[in-house]
């Protein structure tokens, strides 16, 4: 048997590890925190987002990192680095993050509030006389009823410390018959139910004064030891391995067993330390000993632990003119009439843009289908949804009205798990027929089946989305849908609820592309087709926008197809372990990634193919879990008017040069060079279009898109 030939392209040196690339897309998040020219209460949110962004890769990534350590697991990732050296790469790189981040707070931050009206005490030393009689009666009155002081002796074991929680540990000494050198430990919580800030009176007329929750309790920490001597007190913060473990194949009920693992989450390895800088050196000694931390996963912090108050900042009352004017998604002008939407998608297929606009049609789209008597099934996935889910809402109320309703409830949707398992109980008692995902596989297609009775027959309504059910997200998310009654992706529909609810694996598809098992094949085949083209000399493009790129043998064949000669522009929002400029390998692949007002979600496919332009979108990022080991759609966009609305967003993405950050061949990211050039943010222009296409008729928006230019013409 002859030896299987390695791929030239398939060099460690060719790719950039996965983590390192996440860490990559925080510091542009990070960048935009530290944007002047953006609103002061615009850049408080970004650097919430960088907190609470990194807390998610240490109790996920790093976490997994780290169980492969302890399983000496020694297999290199695609860059050839081992799980040990991932660790060390990333302890560094996140260390240097911590200090960028702290220091953007306390240089930037805090005097540029100050001089808005807005003060931000950051040692209850600083009070005033007034201000620190007004917080010793708040803590008398809101906090000492709530906190519970743990002290660690003889008979009273080291507490369980939570993760995530912020906490403040305590040296403590009796006040009578102890020696100097003698102390206990003891800790307190911080409060969870209790805001995390509390305005308190001001020295200034016109000035807010804020005081941060841990600061309050420090200051009054002796009340909660009477008899003790408070020797220091410091607050510190754990992370905890978060990477639920599901034993999926022996597990006999998968939501009892994810029930169980949700509970382990509080007591998983703690893979971060966070403690204020300067902590006395005994107390750090006992955390260490007692949490099992090591030197390098210790984070001293340079200002107040858990930067994510600062979202609850951004959200005071007062302070409009440092913030971005709210936007208000605009209506669909397709749908903006009184007829019922059933009517409007038999017209013609509808492609809806979010947040740009209303999220209500895909509400209403399932409301009306539970209330209309003519609907006769109405199937559904759902991965994450909002608290107060309207979808949820109609879908119970399909049931009760005597429809048939299916609904895959995806269980294992990370950190969603709780709230997952109580929509499907609560389904399950309005009558809905519930599948709790599938062993082995998570289910992340968005996907909704209507089968309605129509005068002229049997007609199935379909909506495919690239983003969550989620009306609350769909605020912030750039996400695009279609609503269609096209007959064979009605019947592909069918096959997909088919397959979820049974064992029925159809033959092949007419319209759809999904995964696991079709969808790696077919981009495949994509990419080659272009491939095959820019080898006959003919015009070869292929334009892909994604959340994340990071599977081996993908950036393989966009390697050997941009050594034949294709132009490949990919618009990547976060992880991209493709290399540019590699001398004949990637030197016509060209990389960005847009980080702006907006989290960028949509995933959309353009392929030139000889002039045919063929337009994907779907739920799935290039990445081995959505190829291999999800069931995920990528769905056709072939009614000329939608086709046109998608490449649009493509074209104008390409030419932002406000928001983009284009990807260098040392793997770092540089904002595109404005200088002489037209100003271009894709998500204002968006807004914009949206809001002046909401005044048109159906007519004069198709009048609009006729006039969008070819993709393939596109130039950087």
């Amino acid at each position: 048997m002859a030896e299987k030939k390695e791929n030239p392209m398939n060099k460690p040196e060719y790719f950039t590890n996965r983590e390192l690339s996440w860490l990559e897309f925080n510091y542009r998040v990070l960048s935009e925190a530290r944007d002047k020219t953006l609103p002061l209460f615009e850049r408080l949110k970004f650097l919430s987002i960088t907190a609470s962004n990194l807390d998610e890769f240490f109790m996920i990534r790093v976490a997994s990192l780290k169980d492969m350590v302890h399983a000496n697991y020694t297999k290199k990732d695609i860059a050839g680095m081992t799980a040990t050296e991932q660790l060390t790469a990333i302890s560094k790189k996140t260390h240097e993050m911590c200090s960028m981040q702290y220091s953007t707070y306390m240089r930037s931050f805090l005097p540029a509030l100050k001089k808005e009206h807005l003060i931000i005490i950051n040692h209850f030393e600083d009070l005033t006389d007034a201000q620190s009689a007004y917080v010793d009666e708040y803590f008398k009155r809101d906090v000492y009823p709530v906190v519970t002081p743990m002290a660690v002796d003889s008979s009273r074991p080291f507490p369980l410390i939570r993760n995530k929680t912020l906490n403040i540990g305590a040296l403590i000494r009796e006040k009578k018959g102890k020696s100097e050198n003698s102390y206990d430990f003891a800790t307190v919580q911080v409060p969870g139910g209790l805001p995390r800030f509390v305005v308190i009176p001001s020295e200034n007329k016109g000035d807010t004064t804020i005081i941060l929750l841990e600061q309050i309790i420090e200051k009054n920490i002796s009340k909660l030891f009477l008899n003790y001597e408070v020797i220091c007190a410091y607050p510190y913060r754990i992370m905890r391995n978060a990477d639920l473990t599901i034993e999926e194949e022996e597990a006999q009920d998968l939501l009892i067993e994810i029930q169980k693992q949700i509970k382990k989450r509080q007591w998983g390895e703690v893979i971060r330390l966070e403690v204020e800088e300067g902590i006395d050196k005994r107390l750090l000694k006992i955390l260490k000993k007692e949490l099992q931390v090591g030197e390098e996963d210790i984070y001293r912090i340079g200002g107040p632990l858990d930067l994510t108050f600062l979202m609850k900042v951004n959200g005071m009352d007062g302070f409009s003119h440092l913030k971005y004017k709210k936007y208000v998604p605009a209506k669909v002008p397709q749908l903006n009439n009184d007829e019922d939407i059933f009517t409007q998608i038999r017209r013609h297929d509808i492609v809806l843009s979010h947040p740009y606009q209303t999220f209500d049609p895909v509400v209403d789209f399932v409301r009306q289908a539970s209330k209309d008597p003519n609907v006769l099934a109405i199937k559904q996935t759902l991965y994450r949804v909002s608290g107060n889910s309207p979808i949820i809402a109609s879908l119970a109320a399909a049931a009760e009205n005597g429809k048939q309703v299916s609904v895959l409830v995806e269980l294992k949707a990370r950190f969603d798990e709780e709230n997952n398992i109580n929509w499907a109980k609560m389904l399950e008692k309005a009558g809905c027929h519930v599948i709790y995902g599938l062993v082995g596989l998570k289910v992340h297609s968005k996907i909704t089946l209507v089968v309605r009775r129509d005068e002229d027959g049997i007609r199935r309504y379909v909506h495919l989305g690239t983003g969550n059910y989620n009306d609350a997200t769909a605020k912030l998310y750039t996400d695009m849908g279609l609503l269609t009654c096209s007959n064979p992706i009605g019947e592909d529909a069918t096959a997909v609820f088919n397959m979820l609810s049974g064992y029925s694996e159809p033959a092949g598809w007419n319209k759809l592309i999904v995964a696991p098992i079709w969808i790696r094949d077919r981009f495949y085949e994509m990419i080659d087709r272009e491939k095959q083209h820019a080898l006959e000399g003919k015009p070869a493009r292929i334009i892909a926008k994604m959340n994340s790129l990071c599977d081996r043998e993908m950036i393989i064949k966009l390697y050997e197809a941009a050594a034949a000669g294709v132009k490949i522009d990919l618009i990547v929002r976060g992880i991209c372990c493709l290399k540019v400029g590699i001398p004949g390998i990637s030197e016509n692949i060209s990389v960005r990634s847009i980080v702006g007002n907006f989290l960028e979600h949509s995933r959309i496919f353009y392929f030139y193919d000889n002039g045919r332009e063929d337009v994907f979108m779907g739920s799935a990022d290039w990445m081995p879990r959505n190829l291999d080991k999800r069931v995920e759609i990528v769905f056709p966009v072939e009614d000329e008017t939608c086709k046109k609305e998608v490449m649009e967003v493509l074209r104008i993405q390409l030419a932002d040069n406000m928001k983009a950050h284009i990807l260098q061949p040392d793997d770092s990211y540089e904002k595109v060079d404005k200088r002489g050039k037209t100003l271009i943010c894709a998500q204002d222009y968006f807004c914009e279009k949206a809001k002046e296409e909401e005044k048109m008729t159906e007519e004069e928006v198709e009048e609009h898109r006729r006039v969008f230019e070819p993709l393939y013409k596109i130039e950087e």
